[in-house]
């Protein structure tokens, strides 16, 4: 291998020492190529699969090439990984650490002045690129695992490819270990516009792989979300292999994959239990100590115990383990998500991704022929997603469109990532910064945004800091988020126990606590001359938790739900319910601060879908104090029933705190009698007979002559209510009951002149028949079809009538029901000449016997009508 071009040989890290070993020792002189060895800095893209040494040989080969330019910043996903690379490449290279190679990452910082190579993880590299866009004294920034797809790494991928327009001499290469190469090559493509950015590839050196499949017999996921059946059924699986690969080869260790921290705890419990000092059992994942997770994967030393490590899917692929010859993977993953509809986010447990869980079973076959063992089926696997949910897709975008902001692409504008963000999550996170004052109306960063940027947390958590300082002081705000940005989980929900129980612990829990405590605290301190001025909140006691989560959440501000003391149901101002766990010492607070709130895995927490994670007791003045905005004072008028009521409603948000009657005024009552008719129709007046028969013969004049005759379809006079319904609308929003409105007035009104004044001829009410009777006219409803009108009466009355009359000047036919002695129908005829003339003669035979004292005469045409009986003999 020739001497590195860009580093005296006498400083350049050995490459070949290094990379001993390593499979992409191999792909080397192409990435040489690839990044300029000519010393133009190019951009690539490496596709290898974990544990081949990208990690490892990448960034000394950056030195070598542009180190004299300035360091060499590698992003890990997690802080775990990050100290463990910067601890195997130092160890390999024979240097201390925080020497040529360090490490930075939240709340610890190994790195100096002499640091070639620095690991950090995304989120610290985004804020060096918002406080120096340019990155001065940086020579190459290398993105490993983007194919995790975090929303960090997603970003700084747009980032430092418009960095790289300005600044010609900055290095970047994309390191991925799946197939997804291209998308980022695209992005990283050259400066002037040569296209796409070379992409490297590293075959992958695997062993044999034996994949077993040993689907539990229970499902994986229960009500409160990963079985504890499953779990139990996994350590079993993993104890079972790990004992016939420890007595074939005595050296395999195995790694288990489980979703998250508590998961990890259970399974390693179990098999501690079970499998006693026999078996050294570690967990790892980022609640255990540094120390703890240096012993996962530093590997075996000569004489230990086997080893079985437990662990999140930090093994996936950001680190290696080594002496890792068989993998127990329980196929499940936790993923962001968000619930607009509620505004919650938070992580849920899904079946991962194929290909997650292919570079699980790779790791089995790095240095060896390998197992991995499946607990769930073939079936399962085939039918989980292709590759993991890029983060932008479905977690909450309020840190990531404030970032984006200060970044000089409000909502995204502009920049080019992996992803575009979904247009209603972005719309929602930057609703969410308008309202911390942290960007403009246009969507641009203010001096508060800039704030709130500085502060590696939540905006909403940030926010809290600086606010909640001036309240509570600065540390004790500090503590409450520390808490709350850690992986700690808060004792029946309730924060105010979990402060009490870090305050406590004297283990690496608690120190990591109180140091991110102080970090926020010093921060805070100094952003506060940036930041606007906080509301007004005294608390203190158990409430000043409270008060900092109240700040950081107004949204989530929360009282409880009447009549369910004992199921501990709370509804927040944002409109969502949500239930305590059973049995949190919280539940008989009125008021609470609900810092996290997620959606029950497949429970109906207390009756609502939601259940609170983290909260504190506040009192009334602090929810409207902290959530002020969200305060309004209105009146609701109704109309129902037939009458006319107001209340006056005080809400917080969609929490209602008061209600007290009250009279409403006149443009109130108008605008609650309109929405009534225009919600319920004009069913909700009262018709009088008089006036729904006018309506009706209006209705058909209308829709058998036409003009001018006016439209009373329902559609027509809700249109036009204060045309025709004019006074009677005054006396209803004045309060006058529905009843005693005679709607005939208005319609009358309607009544067009002088065509008026033949109503009576054209849809007269009633028809004089032969009897002598004055029968009723029934018209069809307004808005119907064209059913004539309708005239029910004895036969006996009509005889002699030759001819049905007709109406709207002769238009329309009336259609007579014609009715036997016990007014049961005997006919329906528009054309009395041709009934005469046929049917009648069979009505007569059938009727004359059954109603003999009725006349049925042979000659309807000349019979005398009646109403009456034959007179007896």
């Amino acid at each position: 291998m020739n001497p590195p071009e860009g580093r005296p040989a006498a400083d350049a890290f050995d490459l070949r020492a290094i990379g001993a070993g390593l499979a992409f020792e191999g792909s080397l002189s192409a990435l040489r190529e690839a990044l300029g060895s000519d010393g133009i800095p190019g951009a690539a893209v490496v596709q290898a699969p974990p544990g081949t040494g990208k990690t490892t040989l990448v960034p000394p080969l950056l030195a070598n090439l542009h180190g004299r330019r300035g360091r060499v910043v590698v992003t890990q996903p997690r802080r775990v990984a990050a100290r463990a690379a910067a601890r195997r490449l130092s160890a390999l290279d024979r240097s201390r650490m925080a020497g040529r190679v360090g490490y930075t990452v939240r709340g610890e910082r190994q790195a100096g002045p002499d640091t070639l190579i620095e690991f950090v993880t995304p989120g610290i590299l985004l804020r060096r690129l918002l406080a120096d866009p340019g990155l001065e004294g940086t020579a190459a920034v290398v993105l490993d695992e983007v194919h995790e797809r975090g929303l960090e790494t997603d970003l700084l991928v747009g980032m430092l490819a418009e960095v790289r327009a300005l600044r010609g001499d900055l290095a970047v290469v994309a390191m991925s270990a799946t197939l997804d190469a291209p998308r980022f090559a695209a992005l990283l493509g050259d400066a002037e516009g040569a296209g796409p950015a070379p992409v490297v590839d590293c075959p992958s050196v695997n062993h044999p792989l034996d994949v077993q499949w040993l689907p539990a017999p229970a499902a994986r996921l229960d009500a409160r979300g990963v079985a504890r059946t499953f779990l139990d059924y996994v350590a079993t699986a993993a104890a079972d292999a790990h004992e016939r690969a420890v007595a074939a080869d005595g050296s395999v260790d195995a790694l288990v994959f489980l979703p998250g921290a508590r998961e990890v705890s259970h399974v390693a419990a179990v098999l501690r239990s079970r499998l006693g000092s026999s078996v050294d059992v570690l967990e790892l994942h980022g609640q255990v100590g540094t120390a703890e997770q240096d012993r996962a994967v530093a590997g075996r030393g000569p004489g230990d115990l086997p080893r079985i490590i437990v662990s999140t899917d930090l093994a996936e692929s950001s680190l290696t383990v080594p002496g890792v010859r068989l993998v127990i993977d329980s196929g499940l993953a936790r993923e962001p998500r968000r619930d607009a509809g509620r505004g919650m986010s938070g992580l849920v447990t899904v079946s991962c991704s194929r290909a997650s869980a292919d570079q699980r079973a790779g790791r089995a076959a790095r240095q060896g022929p390998g197992t991995v063992v499946r607990c769930y089926s073939q079936h399962a696997y085939g039918a989980a997603p292709a590759h993991v949910t890029p983060e932008i897709k479905v977690a909450d975008l309020t840190g990531a469109a404030l970032t984006l902001a200060c970044w000089g692409a409000p909502r995204g504008k502009g920049i080019a990532l992996p992803d575009a963000p979904p247009g209603q999550a972005m719309d929602d996170a930057v609703e969410v910064l308008r309202e911390l004052g942290a960007v403009s109306g246009d969507g641009h960063v203010t001096a508060t945004g800039r704030a709130l940027a500085g502060i590696p947390a939540d905006p909403r958590l940030a926010r809290a800091v600086l606010d909640g300082g001036t309240s509570t002081g600065h540390r004790f705000a500090a503590g409450v988020v520390a808490a709350l940005s850690g992986d700690h989980r808060a004792p029946g929900a309730d924060l105010t126990r979990l402060l009490a129980q870090l305050k406590a612990d004297t283990g690496p829990a608690g120190r990591r606590w109180a140091d991110e405590s102080r970090r926020l605290g010093a921060l805070a301190g100094r952003q506060q001359d940036g930041a606007t001025a906080p509301p007004a909140i005294l608390a203190a006691g158990n409430e000043a938790a409270g008060a900092v989560v109240a700040l950081a959440f107004p949204d989530r501000v929360a009282r409880r739900v009447p009549g369910s003391d004992g199921a501990g149901q709370y509804l927040l101002t944002s409109g969502t319910r949500a239930g305590l766990p059973a049995g949190s010492t919280l539940s008989g607070h009125e008021w609470l601060a609900v810092a996290d709130v997620s959606r029950a895995e497949g429970r109906d927490a207390a009756g609502t879908g939601a259940v609170i994670r983290a909260a504190a007791p506040i009192t009334l003045g602090i929810a409207e104090a902290a959530a002020s905005h969200l305060l309004s004072d209105s009146v609701d008028a109704e109309f129902s029933g037939g009458r006319l009521s107001a209340r006056r409603t005080r809400r917080l948000g969609a929490v209602v705190l008061s209600v007290t009657p009250v009279r409403p005024t006149a443009e109130q009552g108008r605008r609650a009698v309109q929405a009534a008719l225009r919600s319920s129709g004009l069913g909700a007046l009262s018709w009088s007979t008089a006036a729904a028969s006018l309506r009706r013969r209006l209705a058909f004049l209308h829709r058998e002559v036409g003009a001018p005759w006016p439209d009373v379809s329902d559609g027509a006079l809700l249109g036009r209510l204060e045309g025709w319904l004019g006074p009677e609308l005054e006396d209803l929003a004045a309060g006058k009951p529905v009843t005693s409105i005679d709607l005939a007035h208005p319609l009358r009104r309607l009544l067009p002149w002088p065509e008026a004044a033949r109503l009576d001829e054209l849809a007269p009410e009633n028809l004089e028949v032969p009897s002598g009777s004055r029968v009723r006219i029934d018209y069809p409803e307004p808005g119907g079809d064209s059913a004539a009108p309708v005239v029910a009466v004895k036969l006996q009355e009509c005889f002699g009538l030759v001819e049905s009359p007709r109406l709207a000047g002769g238009r329309v036919p009336v259609l007579f029901h014609l009715l036997s002695p016990a007014r049961r129908p005997l006919a329906v005829t528009g054309d009395l000449t041709s009934f005469w003339s046929g049917p009648y003669t069979q009505v007569r035979a059938e009727m004359r016997g059954r109603y003999p004292r009725h006349p049925w005469p042979e000659d309807p045409w000349s019979a005398p009508a009646t109403a009456r009986t034959n007179k007896r003999n």
